[in-house]
């Protein structure tokens, strides 16, 4: 806070702090909260829930042998006694009447109790979604990595700069078309009727089933989410010494040499970043997987979460579910860091 202050002043310092503690309390913190709390209890029927539904009842029939009473109280002889008779049922079924509407109020008002149960609603069908989500996710993140390591690398080492920066300018021009759209667009290239089919067919190959077997997913996320994985590396590498490589290949090492004792542990935040963004948004995509299967195939976990929210209107266990998946992919980020050894400051560099 004091370099700040020094730096921008007293207000523009003050409103920093104030901006960056909205966003981490109130945009990513106070979210996961929520739905942690969310998660931990669900809604019960009161207990003897079944006995107040029989008093319930009882007072009902009550009510109706003092109606019955209070048309036979109007043939009393004198006008006194029918009013007196009158005025006593007339307190009674009062007094009968605010007795269900609260016996009624105890019954249909649920009962909030903390538990786990929520998490236990993951039967074996839904435990495999889940591991094979994961598992595809992990799958993507690799793809993606083989695919963008050589391009990163190859667009950060370009001379002159100005080729590197029309090859990322092209990386980026499609993205600035809607990903739905994107998406689609390559459930068209890989349907049965799509030219991609139509080009093996000119070969003698084919129709390839990419959408129903699955693989049409992985080209699209793999598209979707390359820039992900792109820059992270690309931004490590080009900070990377040309000589380390050239001294590399005058010592008589080998391509894969150079790449492994020195490209590959320059690049270890970059790859930390690209693989733990990849991962996620692969483990949490709903879109992509439900529009290229056509929504005929195995859902992924994250339609699982969708369903339990807006299907089954089952919050409590969607929310379980959403921490379930939160909890992965948290460890997945721990987990990468340990493997390439680095720190939370090497990541937000």
């Amino acid at each position: 806070m004091t370099r700040l202050r020094r730096s921008f002043g007293a207000p523009l310092a003050a409103l920093i702090v104030l901006l960056t503690g909205i966003w981490v309390l109130g945009l990513i913190a106070a979210p996961q909260v929520i739905m942690i709390e969310q998660s931990l209890w669900k809604m019960d029927r009161p207990a003897g829930a079944a006995e107040l539904s029989v008093q319930i009842d009882r007072l009902y029939n009550r009510l109706d042998m003092l109606a019955l009473d209070r048309a036979a109280a109007r043939t009393l002889s004198t006008p006194s006694a029918t009013d007196a008779k009158l005025a006593q049922i007339d307190a009674e079924r009062a007094a009968v009447a605010a007795e269900i509407a609260d016996l009624e109020t105890r019954e249909s008002t649920p009962v909030r109790t903390w538990t786990l149960t929520n998490y236990a609603q993951m039967g074996q069908a839904h435990l495999r979604i889940f591991a094979k989500t994961i598992l595809a996710a992990l799958a993507v993140t690799a793809i993606a990595f083989a695919v963008c390591y050589p391009i990163a690398f190859a667009i950060a080492k370009l001379e002159p700069p100005r080729r590197a920066a029309l090859i990322m300018l092209a990386l980026v021009i499609p993205y600035a078309i809607n990903e739905l759209l994107r998406v689609f667009a390559w459930q068209m290239i890989l349907n049965y009727g799509g030219p991609l089919n139509a080009a093996l067919g000119l070969l003698g190959i084919g129709p390839v089933p990419f959408l129903e077997s699955g693989s049409g997913v992985f080209v699209a996320m793999v598209y979707a989410y390359i820039l992900f994985m792109v820059f992270p590396l690309y931004n490590v590498l080009e900070t990377l010494d040309m000589n380390q490589i050239e001294a590399a290949r005058d010592l008589g090492a080998k391509t894969w040499q150079i790449h492994r004792r020195i490209v590959l542990p320059h690049a270890r935040p970059g790859i930390a970043v690209g693989c733990i963004m990849t991962f996620m948004l692969s483990a949490g995509s709903y879109s992509v997987p439900y529009i290229m299967t056509r929504g005929t195939a195995a859902p992924w976990f994250a339609q699982l979460v969708y369903n339990r929210f807006f299907q089954a209107s089952d919050w409590n266990v969607g929310a379980a579910y959403a921490v379930s998946l939160l909890a992965v992919c948290t460890g997945f980020v721990f987990l990468m860091m340990r493997l390439l050894k680095v720190r939370l400051r090497d990541i937000a560099k």
